[in-house]
Parts: structure tokens; sequence; C-alpha cells
């Protein structure tokens, strides 16, 4: 398994947070497709388990756990 770039999980991560945050709307469908995205990228086949591995795998300064800058110029997100 290649570990997502740490820009689209924290997108992945932020947006499942806003919409499962608003109330019940035809987001429902766009939250479904991001816990999908989230289990598969993290390896796992739980919600809550995927969120909480993506947030592992971030760090606040910008940085992914490998020390990779998120915010690079150009980065492309690892295959999924």
């Amino acid at each position: 398994m290649l570990k997502p770039h740490p820009t689209e999980l924290r997108r992945l991560v932020e947006e499942y947070e806003t919409l499962t945050a608003a109330p019940a709307t035809a987001a429902e469908s766009r939250i479904a497709d991001l816990a999908y995205t989230l289990c598969v990228s993290t390896g796992t086949r739980d919600v809550g388990t995927a969120l909480a591995t993506a947030r592992a795998w971030l760090v606040p300064d910008g940085r992914d756990t490998d020390g990779r800058d998120t915010a690079a110029a150009g980065a492309a997100p690892a295959a999924v």
C-alpha cells in the first residue's frame, strides 16, 4: 500500500469532517465516497480508524511524517 500524499490526505479528512458536520443533504453520497477513499488510502475498513490513521500521518507544521513538504508546488499525490 502506498501512503497517499499528505496534501491529498488532509483534503480528504477536512472535506469529510466538513460534510459530516453539515445538515443531511445531497452531500451524503459524497460523504460515502470520502469514507471509502479514506479507508482505501489507509488500508482499513473502519472510517473511524481511517480518520485516526490519516490524522496521525499528518503533522501540524506542514510536513508529513517522512519530512516531505506538503505545500511543495507541483507535488503530486501518491497513487491510491
